[in-house]
């Protein structure tokens, strides 16, 4: 006899085809019709997760959480998933994930007097393998998906033990057949399907039942229905339960079943780039709050305390905007704004709160008669790199005596580029920076009275750029010493040069347009395979910095109906090409893909996941990103790309493909056909763009490295300029000023 565990559940996506308002409402209204349902009902169990539902019935109707906490005490109330929110389970950082869990826990402990064991996101559209780990931290060692689905993945059954990564921990999963609710009246096939594909030994599965996705629950209809069949299939019985008492049904022969390893991808591919804003907005609002965090641990415990409120509040609204529809920009425009305005909201408070701990400690300074530039590394890692700042010189032109020093007086290399802004009277000033983590250093600015320069060490940051018609081109640098010996199908390897010299050259990645009529979600595909429309036309290199420490040409140019300005970038005595390009974006059903031979064939690509790397077949597939990827060649050499504000990646044998943009109408979903003109409906992602990679050509990098300079370039150090000490406010080009 097979048992089928009927699961009455009440999906509800808090923002999607409506506003997160309109999603409160459904809160309370659904929670109020399972109430009474469940009192007309006696024998029936009703699931439900996320900590966000239940505190919105605690604020807005008190009579009803306690309506629901006493089912719940009856056994008659299923507590599942017990996160925040049902997130989108790939883009959001492993510190997301872990206050996704730990903000629910603490919520239902506090409320409640429980924690739920079983994971629970039925809706989001893929898994990352950094899952599991994560999930048994918090105690929790079941989890119950549905995407992707069979025709999707295909997975050896329904029920499975699934691991990250081999050796890592491991929980109890089970995917859901057909679908989570029923928007039709329930059948026999609704049933079959969860009987299907269970593993041998195994004689109970679940079924999921419900009216809609806007709330609903069971309606009277289901519940009559499940009573008139509860034997109507030869060797089958139902059963009114809850996850819970499936997996504790299915315990015994746990350690049986089939074992997965790795993440559970891939369902609606497009989400990984459809609404930018907000997958930048998390992004940075991540960064921000894991920086705030490592100052106000090092702060006063007053401090500490009076930072906590504001800390628990940015990250349940981060959580919250981490919702899969919200992340995956696959929520209506006004949705969509609400989010980014939230968003926006979190990334103040953070940055608040760490520029008041911050410059708490740096205005306790002793004084200085000179000015100083001030950094602070919030960060757990040393910080080496290049730093960018525009102190303020009081309308004073920086002269070419002037220098910085260090702490302990040593001269330290500049250059000076470019501001941002078109004011007369300022500048912008380069240098590196090596800061431990946690540490705070200063940096002066005197005239150099010495005559010495600073020592420059490392190969000089010259390369050139040429430019075909097709699009593609070449960056050449000399070759300096140290540089490895390359292989020769590899297209980083020296050239002869004049004068018996040599060049390293590094093919160009390369832009390309791509048609892509799919739908804001990119159902039923896998990647993005429409055929090429257009590709880059760049007007000629243009020298814009040409000193001591970095080289950079900028080219402007244009596809399709798109503006693009490109900057390349080469540090002194690094191995790696800076780009930084801006799209002024005009497409409708087109992608931007940015792709890149690195040399010699891809054998696989180590694409970074939340919290660490995963090795992947580099296959076609169009799978979401996290920062970095690493090639591994076929001539055992590694090349990689750091890309913290691109979040999906592709590629073959001989590329790598960046998805930098897709334009698609927002909440299109197929089979509605769209109208043949759509002027007045709003794109995804249309106007400026601003991206920052860096290309590292063949040669050793490693994980390490790739995930050490993401770090850098998302979570700088805090800067702030210091004149406390100084004996007089100087004139502007005054002569002898800074003495």
């Amino acid at each position: 006899m097979r048992t089928v565990h009927l699961i009455f559940n009440a999906h509800l996506d808090p923002v999607w085809l409506w506003p997160w308002t309109a999603g409160v409402d459904e809160c309370l209204n659904t929670c109020y019709t399972m109430c009474n349902t469940l009192d007309r009902h006696p024998d029936i169990i009703f699931t439900r997760g996320e900590a966000w539902v239940y505190e919105q019935v605690r604020r807005h109707d008190p009579a009803l959480f306690k309506r629901i906490v006493k089912h719940i005490k009856a056994g008659r109330w299923s507590v599942v998933g017990g996160w925040w929110i049902q997130p989108d389970c790939n883009l959001p950082g492993e510190a997301n994930l872990h206050q996704q869990i730990a903000l629910g826990k603490a919520w239902f402990k506090r409320h409640l007097g429980l924690f739920p064991r079983i994971g629970y996101n039925v809706d989001s559209f893929g898994h990352t393998a950094a899952l599991p780990d994560i999930m048994q931290a918090h105690g929790q060692d079941s989890y119950v998906f549905m995407r992707p689905m069979a025709h999707e993945t295909t997975l050896p059954s329904r029920v499975f033990r699934w691991r990250g990564r081999p050796g890592g921990k491991e929980v109890t999963t089970f995917r859901i057949a057909h679908g989570y609710c029923t928007i039709f009246p329930p059948t026999f096939d609704h049933i079959e399907g969860a009987l299907r594909d269970l593993p041998n030994g195994v004689d109970h599965t679940m079924c999921f039942l419900g009216v809609g996705d806007h709330g609903g629950g069971p309606n009277e209809a289901i519940i009559a229905w499940c009573r008139e069949n509860m034997h109507a299939m030869p060797g089958v019985k139902f059963e009114f339960s809850s996850p819970e008492r499936y997996f504790k049904a299915i315990a015994p022969v746990r350690r049986k079943l089939p074992l997965v390893t790795g993440e559970l991808q891939m369902h609606a591919i497009g989400c990984y780039t459809a609404h930018r804003p907000v997958k930048l907005g998390v992004r940075r609002a991540e960064n921000l709050l894991a920086q705030t965090e490592r100052a106000v641990v090092a702060a006063k415990p007053a401090e500490r305390q009076a930072a906590a409120p504001t800390m628990a509040d940015a990250w349940a609204s981060l959580c919250f905007n981490s919702f899969h529809d919200t992340l995956g920009g696959s929520c209506t425009p006004s949705a969509a704004k609400a989010a980014d305005d939230q968003l926006a909201g979190v990334k103040a408070s953070a940055e608040t709160l760490l520029s008041e701990t911050f410059r708490r400690r740096v205005h306790a300074l002793p004084p200085d008669p000179r000015q100083r530039m001030v950094f602070a590394n919030y960060t757990a890692e040393k910080f080496a790199d290049f730093v960018e700042h525009e102190p303020w010189l009081e309308w004073t032109h920086w002269k070419p005596d002037w220098c910085l020093l260090d702490e302990r007086g040593r001269l330290v290399p500049h250059q000076i580029i470019e501001p941002e802004t078109l004011m007369p009277d300022t500048m912008r000033v380069l240098f590196p920076l090596s800061l431990a983590a946690g540490a705070m250093s200063a940096v002066r600015i005197a005239r150099n009275t010495s005559g010495k320069s600073a020592a420059l060490k490392g190969a000089a940051p010259d390369f050139t750029l040429t430019l075909k018609a097709d699009g593609s081109g070449m960056l050449s640098r000399p070759q300096a010493d140290g540089d490895a010996a390359p292989s020769p199908r590899s297209s980083d390897q020296p050239r002869p040069g004049r004068r018996g010299s040599s060049v390293v050259q590094c093919a160009l990645p390369e832009l390309r347009l791509i048609e892509d009529k799919s739908d804001t979600w990119s159902h039923g595909i896998d990647r993005f395979a429409g055929p090429q429309v257009d590709q880059a036309h760049w007007g000629e290199p243009v020298l814009v910095e040409s000193g001591p420490i970095r080289h950079l040409w900028r080219v402007d140019g244009r596809i399709g109906e798109s503006r693009a300005c490109a900057d390349w970038r080469r540090y002194r005595g690094q191995d790696f090409y800076e780009l930084r390009l801006r799209v002024n974006w005009h497409e409708h059903h087109r992608l931007l893909r940015l792709s890149w031979a690195p040399g010699a064939a891809i054998n696989a690509r180590e694409d970074g996941i939340s919290g660490g790397g995963l090795l992947r077949a580099s296959d076609g597939r169009e799978l979401p990103l996290r920062d970095r990827s690493l090639l591994k060649l076929a001539d055992g050499r590694r090349a990689g790309v750091v890309a913290p504000e691109v979040f999906a990646v592709s590629g073959d044998e001989k590329e790598v493909h960046l998805t930098l943009l897709r334009s698609c109408p927002f909440a299109h979903h197929d089979p509605k056909i769209l109208p043949e003109k759509l002027e007045h409906y709003a794109w995804v992602d249309q106007g400026e763009h601003v991206f920052c990679l860096r290309f590292f050509p063949a040669g050793k990098i490693s994980a390490r490295e790739l995930d050490r300079h993401a770090l850098h370039l998302q979570q700088k150090p805090l800067a702030a300029d210091l004149t406390r000490g100084m004996p007089y406010r100087p004139f502007k080009d005054q002569a002898d000023w800074p003495a």
